[in-house]
């Protein structure tokens, strides 16, 4: 580097330092501001003071036409916010775009896979931090619902179940299975203690909570909900509790003690009158109204007409029901924690879970949030709607430069492993993560030959194979694609399979046989492989990390694949939020899949810092 180029990389850089410098002094500034117009508000203008919020008795009720909230008239108009898929930083900027959309209840779910990912690991820190959400909601003057769960489905992996539940080869899942009652309890012993605190008599935001999710729908077990009931209650929830179900299956998912609250998309009289007839007593309320759909691999982004969302909402809201938007704002699915699902077809979903909601993954006003801002601005009840937050300033960055690489093969050092088995193990029973198995990314098997022919796989493979013998693709086995040809040759060779795990389905009745990976016998010939070696790449940012110190190589014109590619990208000044696009082909795809993997785990867990300012999606 020439010394005129080397003073300018350093004016470049003390320029990005000063910057943060100044920003950081200005946060703290901002900070005692803060803190100082709070006093004074709770002062002067009558907000709720600790002591009196001690002192409230009455929480969320209900006649048979409407909530009360303290025995005063309340309409629930809530929406969707799901804190694990919007990055840290951007949770008060999203809360407040809810505030001045004219919501007052924000409701949440809680994804007990990312809270316990292993049975003895329990996480609540960070971009996990639930109390700090649900805090800062109360600090915005938002009321809270709360969707423990332990199932939330919410499009993620298997329903937000942790995957190690599936070890037990007899685990019955959202049943009375002492497997599955005995975890519950565990959980529930971390979680609820950290909720109760939190609850409107106790002085805090949760006015309500749901049992459960969608039981209506699976309905397997009887004495199931007023387990999950009675788990919530003995733990200390106090508060109303809610049901939630499809029309179509609203009979099914109820249980004495709680409201039982519908899902839907579109609203005829024939519904309000089906609902009502159910149960007469109580209010009616729309614990989910649709304003969009997830996305799946391979199809069209779902699109749903503002017209016809805020049609719908208008039609609840003007008949005094209370009202759900899902979502409000959807946000990302992160690393690997979207679902799947699983009829008719295996489809995967895909990472982005903007919903077509009223604000878009990226945070940004979409004409749905005025339209329904207009209409809940009339039921405020004299209150002026505050102005829409400003959006954050993006940057569109010169293009990522590429120059090394890593071939899947020189990174397998790196893995916790391998591992030997005479027979295919599925993912969820390796013996990785302090024996509690794998649950995301892909799993490699390797077992020597000594003739080609036809390789079958059955429904074996989950959910899909990259095939190699002697490190060289032969092609993908996949649900579908149960048969290759193994090419013939001299001497033992080694075939390997790549599994991906694509996504563990979210809903219906097959959730105890999500387990990914080689789920059973491979053939060659009708004759089944023994004797695997097995790696186990979860793509977690501990293996990321270390990987920075194997021996990548200079990017050539024609490099090895499947592998991981290192590249830079070159931000003047502070960073701005930005977007990552990867156009795919046949010959990039793993650069492009390993890429964003990597650039989605390190935003959802900060190895680098990226959660900080993680404009990414």
């Amino acid at each position: 580097m020439s010394a005129v180029k080397a003073r300018e990389w350093q004016r470049a850089h003390l320029d990005s330092m000063v910057v943060l410098s100044i920003r950081n002094v200005h946060k703290r500034n901002a900070l005692i501001c803060l803190g100082a117009v709070g006093f004074i508000a709770c002062v002067f203008f009558g907000l709720p003071r600790r002591q009196e919020r001690l002192g409230r008795r009455a929480g969320l009720s209900a006649n048979s036409t409407q909530f009360l909230l303290e025995g005063q008239p309340f309409q629930i108009l809530g929406g969707s916010v799901h804190y694990f898929r919007v990055p840290r930083p951007y949770w008060r900027d999203r809360l407040l775009k809810m505030k001045a959309c004219g919501i007052n209840t924000l409701t949440t779910a809680v994804p007990w896979s990312l809270h316990q990912p292993q049975k003895e690991v329990f996480s609540f820190q960070s971009q996990l931090d639930l109390e700090a959400f649900i805090n800062l909601a109360a600090d915005l003057g938002l009321w809270v619902i709360l969707r423990p769960g332990p199932y939330i489905s919410s499009e993620l992996d298997l329903g937000g179940l942790p995957s190690w539940l599936l070890r037990d080869s007899s685990m019955r899942l959202r049943t009375m299975y002492p497997g599955f009652t005995q975890a519950v309890n565990v959980y529930f012993d971390k979680l609820i203690p950290k909720m109760v605190p939190l609850q409107f008599k106790k002085g805090g935001p949760i006015v309500a909570v749901q049992v459960e999710n969608e039981y209506g729908s699976f309905a397997k077990d009887d004495s199931y909900l007023l387990f999950i009931k009675e788990a919530l209650k003995s733990r200390g929830i106090s508060e109303l509790l809610l049901t939630s179900d499809r029309l179509d299956t609203l009979e099914w998912g109820g249980v004495d003690g709680a409201i039982r609250a519908v899902k839907l998309q579109k609203v005829n009289q024939r519904h309000v009158q089906d609902l009502r007839a159910l149960q007469p007593s109580s209010p009616t309320m729309v614990m989910d109204l649709w304003t969009g759909w997830y996305d799946v691999w391979g199809e069209l982004h779902h699109v749903l007409p503002p017209e016809d969302m805020v049609s719908a909402a208008r039609e609840l809201v003007s008949q005094g029901m209370s009202v759900n938007l899902y979502m409000f704002h959807g946000g990302s699915s992160f690393g690997f924690m979207t679902g799947a699902l699983g009829e008719p077809s295996y489809k995967a979903l895909v990472p982005s879970y903007d919903y077509d909601a009223p604000l878009s993954e990226a945070g940004e006003y979409t004409p749905k949030y005025h339209i329904l801002r207009d209409l809940l601005s009339r039921f405020t009840r004299g209150r002026v709607l505050p102005e829409p937050p400003a959006l954050h300033y993006r940057e569109s960055y010169e293009p990522a430069v590429t120059y090394q690489h890593l071939s899947l093969w020189d990174a397998l050092s790196y893995t916790e492993g391998p591992f030997r088995s005479p027979k295919p193990v599925n993912m969820e029973n390796l013996p990785v993560n302090n024996n509690n198995g794998q649950a995301y990314g892909y799993t490699l098997y390797e077992t020597t030959i000594t003739s080609g022919g036809s390789l079958k796989s059955g429904d074996s493979v989950r959910d899909r194979a990259l095939v190699f013998v002697d490190r060289s693709y032969i092609g993908l086995l996949k649900h579908k694609r149960l048969e290759l040809a193994v090419p013939g040759g001299k001497g033992p060779r080694t075939l390997s399979l790549l599994v991906e795990n694509c996504g563990r389905v979210h809903q219906g009745g097959g959730l105890d046989k999500q387990r990914k990976g080689l789920v059973g016998e491979i053939l060659l010939n009708n004759i089944p492989l023994r004797d695997f070696t097995i790696y186990s790449l979860d793509m977690k940012p501990s293996f990321i990390d270390s990987l920075y110190q194997a021996p990548w190589k200079t990017l050539s014109e024609g490099p090895t694949f499947p592998g991981f590619f290192l590249g830079k990208i070159f931000v003047y000044g502070y960073p701005s939020d930005t977007f990552v696009k990867l156009p795919v082909s046949e010959r990039n795809h793993f650069q492009h899949l390993e890429l964003m993997e990597k650039l989605e785990q390190r935003c959802l867990f900060g190895s680098t810092g990226l959660e900080e300012r993680c404009g990414l999606h």
